[in-house]
C-alpha cells in the first residue's frame, strides 16, 4: 500500500492438480487489472506447463521459459529479470571497486535462478564458478547474505510489478505502424482472381494486428486470415486524433460494376505499401446474391484485392447469417403472437406471458418496459386490473399492416409474395407476406449505423414492425424480442480484419445494397480504423453504386449518425461506363461488350464525361467536398480516350483527375491518384447537409429527387401520402430520407442514361426503418428482392474434393 500497489494473495488447496493451478492462472492472464504474477508454489508444482501458461509479461519473478530464454539472449526489453538475480548483482554492486575482472563462485543456485544470475554476473563482466561444496562456515556466511539478500528481492519484485505496470499503461496508448509490405511480381497477362489471390501468402492476422497497434485481447480470431476487432479499442484510443476520411463513389454504372473496390483498394495499397502513409480500406462484406447471381463477388479484382478473396466472398464471420437469424426471429414472433391473441383469452395469454416458476410470478425487464410504456407503473403481475392485463397482452397487430417481411441471402424472385399459415395447425391465419434479400434487412442497416452495443441494443429495441387495429405502432420490444436479437448479433457488431494482396489492413463490415438500403459500411469500423491510423492516416471507405444514391445516402445518412465528417471523394468512372452515357448501346452482364465499347470512340466519351461524370461532380459539390476522379483504366481503353476523360473532368469542377492501373500493378499504378487525394483531403472542408433534418418528410424528398436526380418533381401514390401522414402522427417526421431507386439511372428508369431532365419521379410506398433511423420511400417498381439471371455465376463455381481449392470465383 505505501507504494500504491494492490496485492492479492491467491490460496490453493494442499495438492492442487495441475490443471487447477493452470485455470487460476488463465484467469490472471484475461484480467486487465492484474500486472504482475508471482507463483510462489512448491518446486514441483512450477512444471512447465505452469510457467509457460503464465503470460510473460506478467511473469514478474522473470521464471517462465520465454522470460529466461530473453535474458540468455540478452534481450530483456520485454521480459523480467528474476529479483533474487537482481538482487544478488545489487548486494555485488555495493562492494567497493568495479565489478569487471572479478571472480564470483556461486554454491548451489541450480534451476532458472542459477542460469539468471549467471548470465547477469558474466555480462557485468565477472567470472562465474560454481561449487557445491557445504561447511559449516560457509554455511553461516550464506545464511547471513541470504538475509540482506531477502530486503534486496522484495524490492525487485516490486519494482518488475511497477515495470510491469508501466508497460500496460504505454501499450494503451496510440502505437506507430511497423507494418510490413507484402511484395507483388504483376504479371502479364493478368491472371485470373483467385489466381492471383492464391498466389500470395497473406500475414497471419495477429501479426498484421500487432503492426497497426491493435492489443492481443482486442482480437478475435477467426483461423489465420480474419479476426473480429473488439469496440473496446474505441475506449483506449477516445483521444486519439482521427485521420483523413475519404469516400469512393461513382458514377451512374453498367450492369457490370465500374471497380469502386477495386479502386478503394488499390488507393490504399498505394497510400501504405509504397507512399508509407497509414491507410485502411472499410469495405462492405459481399452479399451471396451478386455472388452467386449475376456480379460475382466484391473483394476487387487484378492486383487489388482483399486476400484470401474465397474468404471475403463467402460467408466470412457470418455476420449476415446472424442478420438472418435474427430477421427471421422477429418474423416467426410477429406470426406466433397473432395466432396466440386470436386463439387465446386474456387470462389465458397472461397466464402464458407471465408464468409461475418455482410458485414466484414477476415480469421480465422486457415486459416492465412494455408496461411503462403504456403507461402502467406496476411491478406485482397479481396487482394489475382486467383492463390493464388486456391491454398489456394484446398487441392487436393488423394483418395488412404488418411491414416486417423475412429474408434470405439469395436471389430470388419467387419469394417476393408468399402466402404463411395454410398448415390446418395456424388455424386460419394466412397472410400474404413476402422475402427480402438479407442486406436489405433493417437490421443490415441498423448493424451499419450503430455506434456500439448499447446504441444498437436501442434500435433494434425500437424497430417497427407493424401496426396495431387501433393505429399504434408495433415495436420489437413489445413483442418481446430484442435482448435475442442483441444476443443473435453481439459478435456481428465487431469489425472483421483482413488485409490486402500488399498486406495492408483492410475492415470487411456490414453490407447494405444502395439502391433498396443506405448502401455503406459500417459507422464503427471507420470509428476505429480513424483512431488507428494517426492524425496524419487514411480511412477510405466506400459507398455502393453511383454517387446519386450510395454518395448521397453517406452524406445525410450515414454523416448524421456517426458525426464524421468527410474530407475528399473519390468518384470512379470508365470509359465503357461513360461511352453507355454518352449513347452508346445497351450493357448486359453475361453478354459480349459490343464494338463502340472495344474500339475508340472519342465523341461517345465525351458526351458521357459532359453529362453523367459532371453531374456526379456536382453532386458531391452539393455537400462542399472535393472530389478526384479515379479513372479505373481497362486494357481497351485507348491514351487518347483517358487523356479526354481527365481534361474534361477537371473542366468539370474535379480538383484533380487520375488514370489508375491498380488492376494489372497494384498500388504501384495508383500512385497518382494517391498523391491527388492526399492533397485534395489536405485542403480546408466546407461540408454541409443536403437538407435541414426538421423539413417536412414531403420535401425532403423532394429536394433530393430535384437536387440530386435532376427530376421536375415528386408524385406520391395515394398510400404513400396516407403513410407519410402516419409517420407524422407518430413522430417520425424529423428522420433522413433513404431512397429505394435504381442504381442505373439517375432518374426511375433503368434506360434512361447520361442525364435525364423533364421527369417527374415517383413514390410508390413510403416505410419507416426507425430503428436504423430512416424513411425508406420505394421509387417506382423497385424491388427488394432481386432475381436469379438465365445463366448466374454459379455455373461457374466448384469445388475439387481432393484439394478442397474453389474454383469459378473471380
Amino acid at each position: 500500500p505505501q507504494i500504491g500497489l494492490n496485492i492479492t494473495q491467491i490460496c490453493l488447496e494442499k495438492g492442487c492438480s495441475e490443471d487447477e493451478i493452470v485455470e487460476e492462472v488463465l484467469k490472471l492472464n484475461e484480467d486487465p487489472g492484474v500486472h504482475g504474477v508471482y507463483l510462489h508454489l512448491p518446486p514441483a508444482s512450477l512444471t512447465s506447463r505452469v510457467l509457460n501458461t503464465l503470460k510473460p509479461e506478467k511473469d514478474v519473478d522473470g521464471i517462465s521459459d520465454l522470460n529466461m530464454g530473453r535474458l540468455v539472449r540478452g534481450d530483456i526489453s520485454k521480459g523480467f529479470v528474476p529479483p533474487v538475480a537482481s538482487a544478488v548483482l545489487a548486494l555485488l554492486e555495493k562492494h567497493d571497486g568495479p565489478l569487471e575482472g572479478k571472480a564470483v563462485l556461486m554454491v548451489g543456485g541450480e534451476g532458472p535462478f542459477g542460469v539468471a544470475l549467471q548470465c547477469l554476473i558474466e555480462r557485468s563482466g565477472m567470472v562465474a564458478f560454481k561449487s557445491h561444496c557445504s561447511s559449516k562456515n560457509l554455511q553461516s556466511q550464506v545464511c547471513a547474505f541470504c538475509a540482506t539478500l531477502h530486503t534486496f528481492y522484495s524490492t525487485f519484485i516490486f519494482f518488475n510489478v511497477v515495470h510491469s505496470c508501466g508497460r500496460w499503461l504505454q501499450e494503451q496508448q496510440y502505437q506507430p505502424w511497423h507494418l510490413r509490405s507484402l511484395k507483388l511480381q504483376p504479371l502479364t497477362p493478368v491472371p485470373s482472381d483467385i489466381e492471383i489471390s492464391r498466389a500470395q501468402t497473406p500475414k497471419s492476422v495477429d501479426q498484421l494486428a500487432e503492426e497497426v497497434g491493435l492489443l492481443p485481447e482486442e482480437l478475435e480470431a477467426y483461423g489465420r486470415s480474419k479476426a473480429k476487432v473488439r469496440l473496446s479499442l474505441l475506449d483506449r484510443l477516445h483521444e486519439q486524433p482521427d485521420g483523413k476520411y475519404v469516400l469512393v463513389a461513382g458514377i451512374t454504372p453498367t450492369p457490370l460494376g465500374e471497380g469502386k473496390s477495386t479502386v478503394t483498394i488499390g488507393l490504399v495499397q498505394a497510400l501504405t505499401a509504397h507512399l508509407k502513409l497509414n491507410s485502411f480500406a472499410c469495405l462492405r462484406q459481399p452479399s451471396q446474391g451478386p455472388t452467386f447471381g449475376v456480379k460475382g463477388g466484391a473483394a476487387g479484382g487484378g492486383y487489388a484485392q482483399v486476400i484470401p478473396m474465397e474468404e471475403f466472398n463467402l460467408h466470412l464471420t457470418g455476420d449476415i447469417h446472424a442478420i438472418t437469424a435474427s430477421n427471421n426471429l422477429v418474423a416467426a414472433a410477429i406470426d406466433a403472437r397473432m395466432l396466440h391473441e386470436a386463439t387465446q383469452s386474456d387470462k389465458g395469454l397472461y397466464n402464458r406471458l407471465v408464468p409461475s416458476v418455482n410458485g414466484v410470478r414477476q415480469f421480465s425487464p422486457i415486459q416492465i418496459s412494455r408496461l411503462r410504456r403504456l403507461g402502467i407503473n406496476k411491478t406485482d403481475p397479481a396487482s394489475l386490473t382486467p383492463q390493464e392485463v388486456s391491454t398489456f397482452v394484446r398487441l392487436d397487430l393488423d394483418p395488412s399492416k404488418i411491414t416486417w417481411q423475412r429474408v434470405v441471402d439469395t436471389n430470388d424472385r419467387f419469394l417476393r409474395k408468399i402466402t404463411v399459415g395454410q398448415a390446418s395447425t395456424e388455424k386460419g391465419q394466412i397472410r400474404e407476406t413476402g422475402f427480402d434479400i438479407a442486406v436489405a434487412s433493417e437490421i443490415m442497416a441498423i448493424l451499419a449505423l450503430a455506434d456500439g452495443l448499447e446504441d444498437m441494443k436501442r434500435r433494434l429495441a425500437r424497430m417497427v414492425v407493424g401496426t396495431s387495429r387501433c393505429g399504434q405502432p408495433v415495436t420489437a420490444e413489445d413483442l418481446g424480442v430484442s435482448g435475442a436479437l442483441a444476443v443473435l448479433m453481439k459478435d456481428a457488431i465487431k469489425p472483421t480484419l483482413m488485409q490486402t494482396l500488399e498486406g495492408t489492413p483492410v475492415f470487411v463490415h456490414a453490407g447494405p445494397f444502395a439502391n433498396i438500403a443506405h448502401g455503406n459500411s459500417s459507422v464503427l469500423a471507420d470509428k476505429l480504423a480513424l483512431k488507428l491510423v494517426g492524425r496524419d492516416g487514411f480511412v477510405v471507405t466506400e459507398a455502393g453504386f453511383g454517387a446519386d444514391i450510395g454518395m448521397e445516402k453517406f452524406f445525410n445518412i450515414k454523416c448524421r449518425a456517426s458525426g464524421l465528417r468527410p474530407d475528399a471523394v473519390v468518384l470512379v468512372a470508365t470509359v465503357r461506363a461513360l461511352k453507355m452515357h454518352g449513347g452508346g448501346p445497351n450493357v448486359s452482364a453475361g453478354a459480349p461488350l459490343p464494338r463502340e465499347y472495344i474500339d475508340e470512340n472519342l465523341s461517345l466519351v465525351a458526351g458521357g464525361c459532359r453529362s453523367n461524370l459532371r453531374k456526379q461532380i456536382q453532386i458531391a459539390h452539393l455537400f462542399g467536398v472535393p472530389v478526384v476522379v479515379a479513372l479505373n483504366v481497362f486494357k481497351t481503353d485507348t491514351q487518347a480516350e483517358i487523356d479526354l476523360v481527365c481534361q474534361i473532368a477537371k473542366e468539370c469542377g474535379a480538383s484533380d483527375a487520375v488514370p489508375c492501373h491498380h488492376w494489372a500493378q497494384g498500388g504501384r499504378g495508383s500512385l497518382d491518384l494517391a498523391r491527388a487525394v492526399n492533397e485534395a483531403a489536405s485542403r480546408p472542408g466546407n461540408f454541409q447537409f443536403l437538407y435541414d433534418i426538421e423539413m417536412p418528410i414531403t420535401e425532403k424528398i423532394r429536394t433530393i429527387a430535384q437536387k440530386v436526380y435532376g427530376a421536375d418533381d415528386i408524385e406520391l401514390s395515394p398510400e404513400a401520402k396516407d403513410k407519410i401522414d402516419y409517420y407524422n402522427k407518430q413522430g417520425y417526421g424529423s428522420l433522413p430520407i433513404c431512397m429505394a431507386k435504381t442504381h442505373l439511372s439517375l432518374s426511375h428508369m433503368p434506360d434512361k442514361k447520361g442525364v435525364p431532365t423533364g421527369f417527374v419521379l415517383p413514390i410508390r410506398e413510403v416505410r419507416a426503418s426507425v430503428g436504423a433511423g430512416f424513411i425508406y420511400p420505394l421509387v417506382g417498381t423497385m424491388s427488394t428482392m432481386p432475381g436469379l439471371p438465365t445463366r448466374p455465376c454459379f455455373y461457374d463455381i466448384d469445388l475439387d474434393p481432393v484439394t478442397e481449392e474453389i474454383t469459378g470465383l473471380f
